[in-house]
């Protein structure tokens, strides 16, 4: 069958490589893409925004399978569009990717259905929020309501930091719209977990866990990114957790949804704080995360095209997942200055190190061609994946790889994984 990918980001470079191996994939395309995914898949210049584009793209070239990417297409409504125009596409329509595109909605939809996560009030005046964080509890947690390229959460432990991030969100509006609307949250303590799964409306089926690391800098200090690399499993997603998540929190999801009029068919991201009480829900995606992409479908076993019309077809209560006994850590490689301000136009050197190897992959984040060389073309520039028989030796094999390859102003963390020392 023809594929054809919407993205061209670290996390569409992933699953473009899984999808490649498919026996069911005669032709892959990618949209926009990006000089790493351009080595798989036809690259295509249309915009993942272009929906009127891309659909005639996909119409022109009789595509027979869609997989969206990223969140903004998804929260745009854009496989409302492909269904329109009856072609088979995999992502959650515009009224189920509410679930990641408002913050104030996931909110409501769990405290509605008793599905555990922190306690929050909601306000669309600055007024109003300014009043409030005058008194509630400090620390305290800000976000925007709508989508921020995952950087709109503001952790303040002072009550000056949480007037100031009010003011940043809803006044000086540093996101745009997405501040319009804000969410003040308890501030909750623990380890956080990212899982994945995979839904057809009814049926939820959970992937491996894994581990992300949001901050800029070692320690987790600096400002929030979009992720700055990534482990999996998680060891402190325990078999206890795991049965915790299944009864309160996943299908339940899957069924509030399903009871709104929402039937959510894709990827649902929980990311998941386990807090002293018990595992809470910090935020819902719409989609695979990014990096977290890019250590769980290496470790992945089945056809991921199987799954994927399983989730189209409603027979996902048929597909069993298998992953592998083994670990796999991502260390991105940035360009020094993410998130704020960074050069680009670099040369990537040492990406040839990676051709063939079954055991350490480079996915591009950032990057495109000019004329034959391959150079930088955004803050995170390339993740740095690797494979282990358990997480020590997987970290250890990924800081190995990030030395094969290297481009001006090559930034990243050296303290991804740093949690695994203390399970």
């Amino acid at each position: 069958m023809k594929v054809l990918i919407v993205g061209g980001g670290g996390r569409e470079h992933a699953i473009a490589w899984k999808v490649a191996q498919s026996p069911r994939v005669t032709k892959l395309y990618c949209a926009p893409g990006n000089a790493g995914i351009a080595k798989i898949a036809t690259c295509v210049p249309i915009g993942v925004m272009e929906f009127d584009k891309m659909v005639a793209f996909a119409k022109e070239e009789k595509i027979d399978f869609v997989i969206v990417g990223p969140d903004d297409p998804l929260v745009g409504g854009i496989v409302d569009k492909f269904e329109e125009a009856n072609i088979r596409v995999f992502g959650p329509r515009k009224n189920a990717a509410i679930l990641e595109g408002s913050k104030a909605f996931s909110k409501d939809l769990m405290k509605k259905y008793g599905i555990p996560t922190a306690a929050y009030e909601t306000f669309n005046s600055p007024e109003a929020a300014l009043e409030y964080v005058k008194t509630c509890p400090i620390p305290t947690v800000l976000k925007a309501d709508g989508l921020a390229l995952g950087k709109g959460v503001l952790i303040c432990n002072t009550r000056e930091e949480a007037i100031e991030g009010v003011k940043t969100l809803m006044l000086d509006r540093q996101f745009g719209s997405a501040g319009d609307t804000i969410v003040v949250e308890e501030f909750m303590t623990g380890r956080e977990v990212s899982v994945l799964s995979f839904c057809d409306g009814k049926t939820i089926r959970i992937m491996t866990s894994a581990q992300d690391h949001k901050r800029a800098k070692d320690g987790d200090q600096g400002l929030n990114t979009g992720g700055m690399g990534t482990f999996s499993p998680s060891p402190f997603y325990t078999e206890e957790v795991d049965k915790f998540c299944r009864e309160h929190i996943y299908q339940k999801t899957v069924d509030a949804m399903a009871a709104e009029g929402r039937e959510f068919k894709g990827v649902i991201f929980f990311g998941l704080m386990l807090t002293p009480e018990c595992p809470k829900v910090l935020e819902f995606n719409a989609r695979f995360g990014d990096p977290e992409t890019q250590v769980v479908l290496p470790r992945m076993e089945n056809d991921i095209m199987e799954v994927f019309e399983a989730c189209v077809d409603g027979t996902l209560d048929k597909i069993e997942l298998s992953f592998a006994d083994n670990a796999a850590v991502c260390v991105v490689l940035a360009s020094d200055g993410y998130p704020v301000s960074y050069q680009k136009g670099f040369e990537i050197k040492g990406l040839e190190n990676f051709d063939g190897a079954t055991d350490k992959f480079v996915f591009h984040a950032g990057s495109k061609f000019d004329g034959d060389k391959i150079v930088t073309n955004g803050g995170r520039v390339l993740g740095v994946t690797a494979i282990g028989p358990d997480l020590k030796t997987a970290r250890a094999n990924a800081y190995a790889a990030t030395k094969l390859v290297c481009f001006g102003n090559k930034y990243m963390r050296s303290d991804i994984g740093k949690a695994i020392d203390e399970a």
